[in-house]
C-alpha cells in the first residue's frame, strides 16, 4: 500500500531545479577542499602510511578522529552527491527553508562517517602493540574476511541502496528538517553497512596512506556508481581474499602492503 508520504515524494522527484545543481556545486568544493587537506597531510606528515605505536588518549583520539572525519569527507561524499543533490531538489518549495533539511541530512551523513572513526582509533591502537608476526596474520585474517564480505547478501543489499537515490528516497520518505536528519542517518547507516570493511582494511593493510586512500575511494565510487557496480565489489572482494592468502603465505607481504622498509 501506497502512503501519502511516498506519493508526494514521487511528485517531488522530477521537480528537477538549480537547487540539485548548486548542492553539487558546493559539495564539490567541500570535497575538493577535503582531498586538499588529505594530501598534504599525507605529503608534510613524514609518519603518514608508516607503522608506529599509537597512545591511548582522550586528545589523541578526538585528533584522529577529526582527522579521519576529513579523510571520510573526501572519500564518501562524490559517491553520495546524487543522493545529496536529488534530495535538494525535492525540496523546492516544500519547506519555509529547504536547504535546512539539504545541511541536516548532509551532515548527519558525514557526522556518522566522522563517529566510526571511534572505534577505528581504539582498534588501531590495540594494532599498533602488536609485534610483527602476529600483525601479518592478523592482517591476513582482515583481507580474506573484508573480501568475503563483499560477495555477502547484506553487502548486495546496501550497495543496492546506495546506487538507487529514487529508489531510497521513495522507500524511506520523510518531510520537513526532521525528515533531513532521519534520512541522512538511514542514508549514513546503509553506507557504512556496504563500506565497513574495505575502511577497515584501509587502516589494516595500508595504515591509511595516501596511496590507499586513493585505491579505496576510486573502489568505494566505482561500486556505488558505475554500471554493474555489484560486480565491481565481487571482483574487488576476490582481489582482497588473494591478497590476504598472499599475505599469510609470505608475511613478509605485510611490511610492503604498509609502506615499512624492514625485514621479517
Amino acid at each position: 500500500m501506497t502512503s501519502g508520504a511516498d506519493l508526494d515524494a514521487r511528485a517531488a522527484l522530477p521537480e528537477r531545479s538549480g537547487a540539485g545543481l548548486a548542492t553539487y556545486a558546493v559539495l564539490v568544493v567541500i570535497t575538493a577542499a577535503a582531498w586538499a587537506h588529505v594530501v598534504w597531510t599525507a605529503w608534510t606528515d613524514d609518519m603518514a602510511g608508516m607503522d608506529m605505536v599509537l597512545p591511548l588518549g582522550l586528545s589523541d583520539a578526538m585528533g584522529y578522529v577529526a582527522g579521519w572525519g576529513i579523510m571520510m569527507t573526501a572519500m564518501m561524499l562524490p559517491s553520495a552527491l546524487p543522493m545529496i543533490a536529488l534530495y535538494a531538489a525535492t525540496q523546492r518549495g516544500r519547506t519555509p527553508a529547504p536547504g535546512l533539511s539539504v545541511v541536516l541530512f548532509t551532515l548527519v551523513y558525514l557526522g556518522v562517517w566522522a563517529a566510526s572513526g571511534v572505534p577505528i582509533y581504539l582498534a588501531n591502537v590495540a594494532w599498533s602493540h602488536l609485534s610483527i608476526g602476529p600483525r601479518a596474520a592478523a592482517l591476513a585474517v582482515v583481507l580474506v574476511a573484508a573480501g568475503l564480505f563483499q560477495v555477502t547478501p547484506l553487502k548486495r543489499a546496501c550497495l543496492r541502496h546506495c546506487r538507487s537515490p529514487i529508489g531510497f528516497l521513495l522507500g524511506h520518505w520523510r518531510a520537513g528538517w526532521r525528515g533531513g536528519l532521519v534520512l541522512g542517518w538511514t542514508h549514513a547507516a546503509y553506507c557504512l553497512g556496504c563500506c565497513w570493511a574495505l575502511m577497515v582494511v584501509l587502516v589494516a593493510a595500508g595504515s591509511m596512506g595516501l596511496a590507499w586512500v586513493l585505491l579505496v575511494a576510486v573502489v568505494v565510487a566505482a561500486e556505488k556508481i558505475l554500471p554493474r557496480g555489484e560486480w565491481i565489489a565481487r571482483a574487488a572482494g576476490i582481489a582482497l581474499v588473494l591478497l590476504g592468502v598472499a599475505v599469510a603465505l609470505r608475511p613478509g607481504l605485510a611490511l610492503i602492503l604498509r609502506g615499512v622498509n624492514a625485514t621479517m
